[in-house]
């Protein structure tokens, strides 16, 4: 026989409760995007009533900022912390961010797609969020690192420090958020993770003239 709750507040699960809810949400603005989320989809989604929602987040927009700050931004610093802990070693930077970012998609699946819906496609409710949050000061420190492993003839100097960055990011995210799609019209249900991020690194050790490998 069930226990019936208390009046008031949630009991001790309510932590529990606090991430399901969260990631109803997330999964609502990975299929709908945030804009066109309500709070009565996301408490469809995880199986609630809206007032539960508004319970635990009071709008709308502090949900979204529950989000953000409970699975994006830890997400993000993750990266952030293997990269700063790779050294000036560039073969290790680029190694590290790629393993970090493979480790991120792969915890959460819901990013890649994420990314492309709300942060590079205009008018992305995530987009100023990220660029706030994140800052200019990471990414010019990374692209600054680039700058002196070519000067140190570490890397092809006809690469452009700022569109590696760039070129990192389409090599990890976008395979990963077009993977139904690729995988279907190549037959490459066999490629996962594992395999895409060995070819990863065998197509950078090249292009990139790396003193060593990654």
């Amino acid at each position: 026989m069930s226990r019936r709750r208390s009046p008031g507040r949630p009991g001790r699960d309510s932590e529990d409760l606090r991430c399901t809810l969260i990631d109803a949400a997330l999964t609502c603005y990975t299929r709908e995007g945030v804009a066109a989320t309500s709070i009565k989809a996301i408490a469809a989604e995880a199986g609630v009533t809206p007032a539960l929602l508004h319970y635990y987040f009071g709008s709308r927009d502090q949900l979204r900022q529950a989000v953000i700050d409970d699975r994006i931004l830890p997400l993000i610093q993750a990266v952030q912390e293997k990269v700063h802990g790779a050294g000036e070693d560039v073969a290790a930077l680029i190694g590290a961010f790629m393993d970090a970012m493979n480790a991120a998609v792969t915890a959460n699946p819901w990013w890649p797609a994420l990314w492309v819906r709300e942060v590079l496609c205009e008018g992305g409710a995530l987009r100023e969020v990220l660029i706030e949050k994140v800052g200019r000061t990471f990414l010019q420190a990374f692209v600054q690192r680039f700058a002196a492993a070519q000067q140190r003839g570490e890397l092809n100097g006809a690469l452009d420090p700022r569109l590696l960055l760039v070129s990192l990011l389409g090599l990890t995210l976008f395979p990963a958020a077009g993977a139904a799609v690729w995988r279907k019209l190549l037959d490459a249900d066999d490629l996962g993770p594992a395999e895409q991020q060995k070819h990863t690194a065998a197509l950078l050790e090249r292009g990139l003239e790396l003193r060593h490998g990654l």
